[in-house]
């Protein structure tokens, strides 16, 4: 097993914080949570809680998955960000470059997931025991020498690893995905995914809240 090997903390990529939550961009190979065993300690909330001593992990993003994450600050503003999440009051936007030139310009993958137990963390498709899992994706563009196009996703659900096997299972997936992507489709160093738009209302003030972050790739 590769073990685990976090960038370099070079201090926190700040965009927003007051005294109800703290939103930042968080780098590719850094764990959103601390993982199993002290090797696995470092992470994006404990770099947060050196500066924010009651940040609170609101969501996550895949240790491979770079870009915006926003924390609450305190118990009580994890319970109410929680419940915004949940009930999907929190619009995400990703951009990713996949294997293929997609050849629509927008559309949707509806298929159910489950975790794969055998094979974990994989998850995968399964139409008796799975739950439902919905991916809105659009092009933004196609590179035909390259094989590849960039496409921005809207997961309408949030199962784990949805982006990606989403993807992968329309043929196309994200490039550097080691655990979906063949070993002829990953041709990248990190996965090419990112986090790079949020919207909410502030759960406080009812302002809207809108972040953005372009992809480092």
């Amino acid at each position: 097993m590769i073990s685990y090997q976090p960038p370099p903390d070079a201090g926190l990529d700040l965009l927003y914080e007051d005294g109800a939550l703290v939103v930042v961009n968080k780098p590719a190979g850094l764990l959103s949570v601390p993982g199993r065993g002290e090797d696995k300690a470092d992470c994006l909330v404990s770099r947060v809680q050196a500066v924010f001593a009651d940040a609170m992990i609101a969501h996550r993003l895949d240790m491979d998955t770079s870009g915006l994450l926003v924390l609450a600050r305190g118990p009580a503003m994890q319970k109410k960000l929680f419940e915004m999440f949940r009930e999907r009051k929190v619009s995400k936007r990703y951009q990713a470059v996949v294997a293929g030139v997609l050849q629509d310009k927008e559309g949707e993958v509806d298929l159910p997931l489950i975790v794969d137990w055998p094979n974990r963390p994989r998850q995968k498709v399964d139409f008796q025991e799975g739950k439902p899992s919905l991916t809105r994706f659009r092009r933004l563009a196609s590179d035909v020498a390259a094989d590849c196009s960039r496409v921005e996703l809207e997961p309408v659900t949030g199962r784990t690893h949805q982006l990606r096997v989403h993807m992968a299972a329309i043929g196309h997936p994200i490039l550097g995905d080691e655990l979906y992507a063949g070993p002829a489709q990953v041709r990248a160093e990190r996965l090419l995914l990112h986090a790079s738009r949020l919207e909410f209302r502030h759960p406080i003030t009812d302002e809207v809240l809108r972040f953005e972050s372009p992809p480092p790739f």
